[in-house]
């Protein structure tokens, strides 16, 4: 059975819900999640608000929809940085994924705020958030299981933890074996793409929002640096590029 072609109605439909989206990501980046009206991004688009709540029935029904979009596109980005290396070269795809999660993120202030920051203020997100939201974390994860199945080095260099990770990321093991990623995904690989993701996250918040401001000079050199150290201490080697040798980052 195919899919039904889309009508004219269906089309012009599409191409207002995009502009909707289009004039509420930029108000994320004016003003932030918290304060995204309706109302406001109604006047935007030139509708009346009553019109725009037959595409968007409540704000949260369009941060749900930004969510989506934004996750959708991060992880796009990832995984076209990561496909880009050959599959046994876990130093290479780790930098380029890292990478993509900076040169989006930078690109898209206002959206990564959405994704990462503080949590908008009676809004749960849905879900249908969660696989868009696991694209990224996913990407990285195979990268840690490949290393630890011998992709740069073998499992025998991988430093053992303080103590076994025991039952803790029961939940994301479970979740990563449902999507396919392996019948067996080891908790140490889950425990520590945990830390390094919370790591990367953390570093690209950072920079985003000025906490490094008469610390760091070179931000791109200190993020590579970061993610570097981040495979060493999973137990891979993940080299960063001399500047001027870097190769280009995927975005959206």
């Amino acid at each position: 059975m195919t899919d039904r072609t889309p009508t004219a109605r269906d089309l012009a439909r599409e191409t207002v819900r995009t502009r909707i989206i289009d004039a509420a990501r930029a108000r994320l980046t004016d003003e932030g999640p918290a304060q995204l009206s309706l109302r406001a991004v109604a006047r935007d688009v030139g509708m009346v608000s009553s019109a725009l709540y037959r595409y968007f029935p409540s704000r949260d029904d369009l941060l749900t929809a930004l969510l989506v979009q934004d996750y959708d596109e991060l992880g796009a980005a990832v995984e076209a940085a990561d496909a880009a290396h050959d599959r046994s070269d876990v130093g290479g795809r780790w930098m380029a994924a890292c990478r993509a999660i900076r040169t989006w993120s930078l690109a898209h202030p206002g959206d990564f705020a959405l994704l990462y920051g503080s949590p908008v203020p009676g809004y749960a997100a849905p879900q249908e958030t969660i696989v868009p939201a696991t694209r990224v974390v996913l990407v990285l994860v195979r990268t840690v299981i490949d290393a630890m199945d011998g992709g740069d080095t073998p499992p025998s260099s991988i430093v053992p933890p303080p103590a076994p990770v025991g039952s803790v990321v029961d939940g994301a093991v479970a979740y990563i074996r449902s999507r396919g990623i392996s019948e067996d995904t080891p908790a140490e690989a889950v425990m520590r793409t945990l830390m390094a993701w919370t790591a990367v996250y953390g570093t690209v918040s950072f920079e985003l929002f000025g906490h490094y401001v008469g610390s760091v000079g070179d931000h791109e050199r200190y993020f590579d640096l970061v993610a570097e150290r981040l495979a060493a201490d999973i137990g891979f080697a993940a080299a960063a590029a001399p500047a001027g040798a870097r190769p280009a980052s995927a975005s959206a």
